[in-house]
């Protein structure tokens, strides 16, 4: 017969097994602070600052708050404030780009001066 680890011991290692788990899920948001500064960054590059200041202010203003919040702990507040960031900053990239775009008004439709047959009937 095997001997058992003690109680108090099976315990213990169950418990570190949860706050392992537990601080991996609760960490600082690195993933997120990526996504929101790269967005950011790709809204900038789109030309946000001209065609979407408002909505490339809010992100940035996000991002910084976000920081803030991570620096005191806070990384629940912190992510959700970072993926707000990015989804602003994807906003502000997309107003941006439509600006950009050069606009087509709809095609003419096709008529008979647009496709002349070959034998014209008389």
């Amino acid at each position: 017969m095997k001997p058992r680890l003690p109680f108090v011991l099976r315990i213990v290692a169950a418990a570190l097994v949860v706050t392992s788990f537990a601080s991996g899920c609760a960490g600082w948001p690195v993933q997120e602070m990526s996504n929101a500064r790269q967005a950011i960054t790709a809204a900038e590059r789109a030309g946000a600052e001209q065609y979407a200041p408002e909505a490339l202010a809010e992100a940035r203003k996000l991002l910084a708050s976000a920081k803030a919040n991570s620096n005191k702990g806070d990384y629940r507040a912190a992510r959700d404030e970072y993926n707000q960031a990015r989804e602003k900053a994807i906003e502000a990239r997309r107003v941006a780009e439509q600006a950009k775009a050069p606009t087509q008004g709809p095609d003419p439709a096709p008529g008979p001066s647009s496709n002349p047959s070959p034998n014209p009937s008389p």
